[in-house]
């Protein structure tokens, strides 16, 4: 997942299409995206700025003897809303849009809305405004939502150095505005690289004809296997061929270098700088100082303990891949591009799931309808699809979602699901409108999108879905829910607007469902034939959960030791001597010659907070118990969450969220069983 944030709004991503003219701004769809050109999207992220530049300046204007939460804190948190319903509208095509010029358009407004939202953190008028009413009568006497709004919005001044001299704040003004440039560039340069190999028609051993008529083919008859997932990962999976496996790697690892690379440590170097401008010790106690963990030491112990504990699960998966294919391996090694192959041959051989084979029984459309039929049913909700979009491109869907006990309009969503060039390449819920309420106290209808790369249907064949996609699809959709569903009062708070190491549990607790065999047996049928999944292949697959969990789990370790290294003391740094130090961590050696950090898209968004998904993670699955022992799908459980997660957003810190919706204390035993590992 991808998490997009403005200071005032955090953003997620998914949407709705086609506005009518007469329709109130709160219900409607953003806009019709098919009449987008480069001029509206210079244009109305121009106007959303003079919008947003008009509240400020009216919230300077206020008498502080008259400040209240009408006419200073509520203005604030509409300028939120603006920036980011222009991102939405219009900044966003830069992910999606089809048209090379659109997409470098809407990018370079993502760019100026980004700086505008960080001059907005710098403004003294506005900080003395926000300062002034917290010494009110009024500003005391708060409660709940918003008397939090009102202290993070005095902490984030503070943490852009308010107290600290003009001359600092506009240094680290001058930084951040740099950052934005940088991530932004990172995040193109990603977008917009096109690598692959040539597999020779002899070099095919392992991959189906299925597969292979998905594949672009040159003058010479060679196969194309570009890095896109689809590609990718079934090649990774299913090749015999173990020089294309490393090669394959060797690109894919080597995406966007040096161009990344340059970035990354210019990016790492300018994040410690304004830490210790601003008195951190580093950018990760920076960053960390607003999350669950609150501190570097909590997330270190953590990844060591949680290290430790993996160890001996790794090594039995590896001492069993040694023992299986050790001696037809040509090195007589097992290395990082030969695990996934032979795992797939282990689901195979040992437990009779075959990947393809399952895939089957996973046709796009049923996997949506089950999606859509389990959570509506769990949350007491209804999706109708909206007919003529006016999407971005002709392959995305728009749902409209509504109570089902009243038929009240709640938000929308789209689908873009299908790779394509210049698409954003991975998997990712965007907020597209965050809800929240407007200044005439009337709830904003949220609209979203869940943008993924799964392999496109043809005339010929079926969007068939691995395993692993049905579970991102689900993954994606529980970032859907959580930023649809909202009920917070402020466009801050709203949605997925929590903790960024607590923002991943909703979705992760969603994944749960994908392996649970009476809810399979309602939607997993053969694209062919409608024959349910068979009972003993669910078993098979269950049975298998965690084959190879160890090599997966502290791969996730690797990850989020090396973001917390690279921002860590110091401002200088190797950052390929810092990953072939800390490489040992998975369990393998590098890959010499390779610099997958530059590839590596959530150090920026994510950066010092990738063990984000591993520490949410805990609280997912010990949130998935509360349905695992009451019954997967009882609404009671169902509307329970619904209401104090999903409802909730960032209105209370995540611990007590959690605490609430449990009615305990969370502990890690469901998270450390899910990894396969013994629990005391």
């Amino acid at each position: 997942m991808r998490l997009f944030a403005f200071r005032f709004l955090p953003a997620l991503l998914i949407m709705a299409s086609g506005a009518h003219a007469s329709a109130s701004p709160n219900r409607a769809p953003l806009m019709a995206y098919t009449t987008v050109d480069s001029l509206a999207i210079v244009s109305g992220c121009e106007a959303a700025r003079q919008a947003a530049d008009e509240l400020l300046a009216a919230v300077a204007g206020v008498p502080d003897a008259v400040r209240t939460w009408d006419n200073t804190m509520r203005p604030l948190d509409r300028t939120g809303g603006i920036l980011g319903e222009a991102f939405g509208r219009l900044a966003f095509l830069g992910y999606v849009a089809e048209d090379e010029v659109l997409r470098d358009t809407a990018r370079g407004q993502e760019e100026l809305l980004d700086k505008y939202e960080v001059a907005c953190g710098f403004r003294e008028d506005i900080y003395r405004a926000v300062e002034a009413y917290s010494r009110t009568e009024e500003a005391a006497s708060l409660t709940g939502e918003r008397r939090r709004f009102l202290k993070l919005e005095l902490r984030d001044f503070r943490r852009n150095g308010f107290g600290l001299g003009k001359e600092t704040r506009n240094a680290v003004e001058e930084m951040k505005n740099r950052l934005v440039e940088i991530g932004l560039e990172f995040d193109r340069n990603l977008a917009e690289w096109e690598d692959g190999i040539e597999v020779p028609p002899d070099r095919t051993g392992g991959l189906s004809e299925s597969y292979l008529e998905t594949l672009d083919q040159d003058s010479r008859g060679n196969y194309l296997v570009s890095l896109d997932y689809p590609e990718l990962v079934p090649f990774m999976e299913n090749s015999l061929d173990e020089d294309l496996r490393k090669e394959l790697t060797r690109m894919n690892w080597n995406s966007t270098y040096p161009e990344n690379l340059e970035l990354l440590e210019e990016a790492i170097a300018l994040r410690d700088r304004v830490a210790t401008t601003l008195e951190y010790e580093s950018w990760a106690h920076y960053r960390l100082e607003i999350r669950m963990a609150g501190n570097p030491d909590a997330v270190d112990e953590f990844l060591v303990d949680l290290a430790e504990k993996l160890r001996p699960k790794f090594d039995q998966d590896m001492a069993l891949l040694y023992d299986r294919f050790g001696e037809e391996d040509a090195n007589g090694t097992v290395d990082y591009w030969d695990w996934r192959h032979y795992h797939t041959r282990l689901l195979r051989t040992d437990y009779r799931v075959d990947p393809e084979e399952v895939a089957q029984y996973f046709p796009l459309g049923r996997v949506l309808d089950g999606l859509f039929s389990i959570t509506q049913e769990m949350f007491s909700l209804v999706y109708r699809e909206v007919e003529d979009p006016d999407a971005w491109h002709a392959d995305v869907q728009l749902f409209e979602v509504s109570e089902a006990a009243t038929g009240d309009l709640i938000g929308y969503f789209y689908t873009d699901l299908f790779p394509r060039s210049g698409k954003f390449s991975h998997a990712a819920a965007f907020t597209l409108r965050s809800g929240g309420h407007d200044e005439a106290g009337r709830r904003i209808i949220p609209v979203s999108a869940i943008v993924a790369n799964v392999t496109k249907p043809t005339d010929d064949a079926p969007s068939l879905l691995t395993h692993d996609e049905v579970e991102t699809m689900f993954h994606e959709f529980g970032h859907i829910l959580h930023q649809i569903l909202t009920r917070a009062e402020t466009i801050r708070f709203a949605g997925s607007s929590t903790e960024r190491d607590f923002v991943e549990a909703p979705s992760q607790n969603l994944e749960h469902w994908i392996w649970e065999p009476d809810v399979l047996a309602r939607f997993a049928g053969h694209h062919e034939t409608g024959e349910p999944i068979p009972r003993g292949m669910v078993e098979s697959m269950v049975a298998a959960k965690n084959l190879n969990e160890g090599i997966r789990a502290l791969r996730q370790v690797f990850y989020a030791s090396l973001d917390m290294a690279y921002h860590a003391p110091g401002e200088t740094k190797n950052t390929t001597d810092i990953l072939e130090e800390l490489h040992p961590i998975c369990g393998f050696p590098p890959l010499p010659g390779t610099h997958l950090q530059a590839g590596f898209g959530h150090l920026f968004g994510y950066d010092a907070g990738y063990y984000g998904y591993l520490w949410s993670k805990v609280y997912g699955d010990d949130m998935y118990t509360a349905f695992r022992d009451a019954g997967i799908l009882n609404p009671e459980v169902g509307m329970r969450y619904r209401k104090e997660i999903l409802e909730k957003g960032g209105t209370l810190d995540g611990g007590d969220l959690i605490r609430n919706f449990l009615g305990r204390e969370p502990n890690n035993r469901a998270f450390l069983e899910e990894l396969g590992l013994e629990v005391d």
